[in-house]
């Protein structure tokens, strides 16, 4: 069993959370349907009290992150409350200790910004969300512009909000294998095929 802790703060986005969860939680409902071992997601807060994210959604922890089960994937969400994390010198350390036991440490959009100030992504490369790839890159990262998800030894970051369906799609694939991959992507019916991509 892979047990997988996606971090709160306030103000995180929460397509950052809830998408890569969906991702996680279907795959492991496939696998308990196949009469396999499913995997354990777990949303991970400063307290057991709810958190606010981004635009306005409570959400809340399943574990704080002093009480947690080891985890063996750590997804990092943006948003804007990113800025004031930076600052959480608690915070910073709890991602460089946890990653460190972790088999896979990920961010999705801006989340990548809390992974390089924590020291946890040293000389990897990162994606993060289009607007802030300027900002990450003045802070001293390699920042790998234009793609949806960037995997560098055991770190892998995405770039904006819905990438990280896409990231955690890819990792589900390597946590168990590219077909179980493609049949959660087929059980959420993910297609992704935007409105606005063409001209009508």
């Amino acid at each position: 069993m892979t047990t997988i802790g996606i971090l709160l703060f306030d103000g995180a986005e929460e397509l950052d959370i809830v998408g890569p969860w969906e991702i996680f939680t279907a795959s492991s409902a496939l696998l308990e349907r196949a009469g396999e071992t499913p995997d354990r997601a777990l949303l991970v807060g400063p307290s057991p009290d709810p958190v606010r994210c981004r635009k306005g959604m409570r959400v809340l922890p399943d574990a704080t992150r002093a009480d947690h089960p080891p985890l063996d994937v750590l997804v990092v969400p943006g948003g804007d409350g990113v800025m004031t994390a930076m600052e959480d010198e608690a915070l910073l350390r709890w991602i460089v200790d946890t990653g460190a036991q972790a088999q896979w440490v990920t961010s999705v959009c801006t989340g990548a910004l809390l992974l390089h100030t924590s020291g946890v992504s040293k000389g990897r490369r990162l994606a993060t969300h289009w607007a802030l790839e300027d900002r990450l890159a003045e802070l001293g990262a390699d920042v790998v512009r234009g793609r949806r998800w960037v995997r560098d030894g055991n770190v892998v970051s995405s770039q904006g909000v819905s990438a990280g369906i896409d990231m955690a799609l890819w990792l589900v694939g390597q946590l168990h294998s590219p077909d179980h991959a493609r049949a959660t992507q087929r059980y959420i019916q993910y297609e992704p095929a935007p409105p606005y991509a063409a001209e009508v």
